[in-house]
């Protein structure tokens, strides 16, 4: 696992073991860096059920201003700081230690660019989406990674689903305010 593109490009990054944790694969990575490509600069990134951290960091090093990992594993929570570590981004970071339905209940930073990777076949994304819209930016982007045989609904508030991809067993989900106005 390593940083593709941009300020730590080439960095190798550190992953949590065991089978907890399923990092995101290459090529989703850089299909999802690939539709946010020319919208990251300056933004406020979430990397929800975060991991290793590796697609905040991704943003980071692509010129997002900030990025908040929250993940509620203590194992989790030392990669993330390690990798922050290893690619110089710490500054830019802030690492929450907290389940994902406590911080969204919590939080009042808005957000523009959120990333959600939850464990497969659990229904996080239903239960996350509902509390994430309220902390969006009026331009904001949210992209779930999910199961390819996950059904996400197609609208949460305001937001719609702009576009689903696929790759493997994963499938990419884009949700925008007024999609359709694109």
């Amino acid at each position: 696992m390593r940083v593709i593109t941009g300020i730590a490009r080439g960095r190798k990054l550190v992953s949590p073991e065991g089978y907890d944790v399923r990092p995101t694969a290459e090529i989703t990575k850089e299909s999802v860096f690939s539709i946010l490509n020319f919208e990251l600069e300056d933004k406020v990134f979430l990397d929800l059920f975060s991991g290793s951290g590796q697609m905040g960091i991704e943003a980071l090093s692509r010129g997002a201003k900030k990025a908040v990992f929250v993940d509620n594993s203590r194992m989790s929570q030392k990669v993330i700081t390690e990798n922050l570590n290893i690619t110089k981004l710490m500054p830019k970071a802030k690492v929450v230690f907290m389940d994902y339905k406590a911080f969204l209940s919590v939080n009042k930073e808005v957000f523009d660019i959120a990333f959600l990777d939850p464990p497969y076949g659990q229904n996080m994304p239903g239960e996350a989406l509902p509390l994430l819209t309220k902390q969006m930016s009026q331009n904001g982007i949210i992209v779930c990674e999910t199961d390819k045989r996950e059904d996400l609904p197609q609208s949460v508030g305001e937001f719609a689903i702009h576009r689903i991809y696929k790759y493997g067993r994963a499938k990419i989900t884009v949700y925008r305010r007024n999609p359709e106005e694109l």
